[in-house]
């Protein structure tokens, strides 16, 4: 397996685990458990920061002209951490929303 679809990998799995997280967190703010919910949140946040900074080798790399060529694992990649960041974002929203109901 080549540099490249190992880092796109790594960057599906800290993304999953991030989206995973978020959506959990939501559910108990739903349920009124909003220190447990806060606490998922952060961690959705850790998990997505370490996706972020496998994007950012792989855009490093690409500026140092150590680029490969880009492959549908990689795109998959990159969808998936940017859907990932956007449910954290509005899961805070939502945590925030219950919280104040």
């Amino acid at each position: 397996m080549d540099k490249m679809t190992e880092i796109a990998f790594q960057i599906i799995l800290y993304a999953g685990n991030g989206r995973s997280d978020a959506m959990e967190a939501i559910q108990l703010a739903k349920e009124g458990d909003f220190q447990e919910a806060d606490r998922l949140i952060k961690k959705a946040g850790e998990e997505l920061s370490k996706a972020h900074s496998y994007q950012t080798q792989l855009l490093q790399d690409e500026v140092n002209g150590e680029g490969e060529s880009v492959n549908v694992i990689l795109v998959h990649s990159q969808d998936h951490l940017m859907t990932s960041m956007a449910v954290k974002d509005l899961a805070t929203e939502f945590i925030d929303l219950y919280r104040n109901k």
